[in-house]
């Protein structure tokens, strides 16, 4: 049996365990995923006593991502990039190899998945946590017309546009430009009730909304986009799932079907 967790904080809303439960018995490997919920100042502990109880890898979640990215003796490009890693495998010398799944995993479900279009398209990202550095590189390599970032706080957003060619800031709200083909969420807002201080001229009737966390019910950001007539709005969901089967991947060599693991989640 090959053990896995998912090391976050809180963990225990997690469906990791379920999804790659799911992907497993689709190509007959037994395992054992846990959820492990380290103290905030306790990961590295907590990770090593897992890896020497057997791990072949585990996932990272908030806040861990940079603690694991200093954890991983070797880390992929993507990781480096976002200087985050969600993704680490076991080798059988011992050594940590980190990688980061999140920005492939949200551009194969809104080019795939959703089948919105993102090369030469007007994107407008909201945030500049670890959720937005992870996924940057990723959706510029998919060749927008341009991609616009905007923060709360503006220097935040700024320190991003120094890392990533071809990213543009904007200090306040007023100065964003009117109806963006895609807006990306990746604040908390979503969540929260609170919603991000940007002009409702943001959103046109060809605007489709992606709001990175995922929720059984629509999120408070996508229902402000609704009724500020979005074409098409997703939660994310099926980021989640696309990570966690390129997660699996890496541990295993193997690709599993992601369309019924979302289905299955989306039922439940």
């Amino acid at each position: 049996m090959h053990r896995l967790a998912v090391l976050g904080h809180p963990v225990g809303h997690s469906q990791s365990p379920r999804i790659h439960q799911a992907f497993a018995s689709q190509v007959g490997i037994d395992i054992r995923y846990d959820k492990i919920q380290p103290p905030l100042d306790g990961f590295e502990a907590r990770a090593r006593e897992f890896i020497a109880a057997g791990a072949k890898g585990f996932n990272i979640t908030v806040p861990f991502k940079f603690d694991a990215y200093q954890l991983a003796d070797t880390v992929s490009d993507s990781a480096r990039i976002a200087e985050a890693v969600n993704t680490i495998r076991v080798q059988a010398d011992g050594k940590l190899v980190g990688d980061n799944t999140d920005g492939p995993g949200l551009v194969t479900d809104i080019t795939v998945n959703l089948g919105w279009r993102l090369r030469g398209k007007r994107v407008l990202v909201l945030g500049a946590g670890g959720a937005v550095r992870g996924v940057l590189g990723h959706l510029l390599a998919a060749e927008p017309e341009c991609l616009h970032l905007w923060n709360r706080t503006p220097a935040k957003s700024a320190v991003l546009v120094d890392q990533f060619d071809g990213l543009e800031h904007f200090a306040s709200g007023d100065e964003l430009e009117s109806a963006y083909d895609l807006v990306i969420n990746g604040t908390s807002a979503g969540l929260t009730g609170r919603l991000p201080a940007i002009p409702a001229r943001v959103i046109g009737r060809n605007s489709c909304v992606y709001d990175m966390v995922y929720s059984d019910q629509t999120t408070d950001f996508n229902q402000w986009c609704q009724a500020n007539s979005a074409l098409a709005t997703s939660d994310g969901l099926g980021m989640l799932v696309e990570q966690a089967a390129l997660a699996f991947e890496i541990w295993f060599g193997l690709k599993v079907k992601t369309e019924p693991v979302i289905a299955m989640l989306r039922a439940t």
